[in-house]
């Protein structure tokens, strides 16, 4: 039974962020962790063997204690990658105030020459 509704959270989950992505809500670079975070994890609950397999190999005693270090990473790898993609965003934004600051100044000298020359 928690599988089930495991699978169908996870699977509306998945549904939503194809839907985002589609209605341009959210861009696939920036959906693309999503979309792996609910692929695995919809893996998980189909193959859960593998996963307490993998946990006991890992020196995990308890399944839940091995997913809910795997989220913890996912979502620290996560941040990382989101943090560089706003960093990035951040010197565009410096880079584009520059220009358009430049342009305005240049703006205000040309009208300074037609208005010394016609006035």
């Amino acid at each position: 039974m928690v599988k089930i509704f495991a699978a169908g959270v996870l699977m509306i989950f998945l549904l939503l962020i194809v839907e985002m992505c589609r209605r341009q809500k959210l861009t696939f670079k920036y959906a693309l962790g999503w979309l792996v975070f609910a692929i695995v994890g919809l893996a998980a609950v189909i193959f859960d063997t593998y996963v307490a397999m993998l946990s006991a190999w890992c020196g995990f005693i308890v399944t839940s204690n091995f997913i809910f270090f795997c989220l913890m990473i996912f979502f620290i790898i996560l941040s990382l990658f989101l943090t560089t993609f706003l960093c990035q965003q951040n010197k565009r934004n410096d880079a584009m105030a520059q220009k358009i600051g430049i342009l305005e100044l240049e703006l205000q000298d040309l009208q300074n020459d037609i208005k010394k020359r016609h006035g």
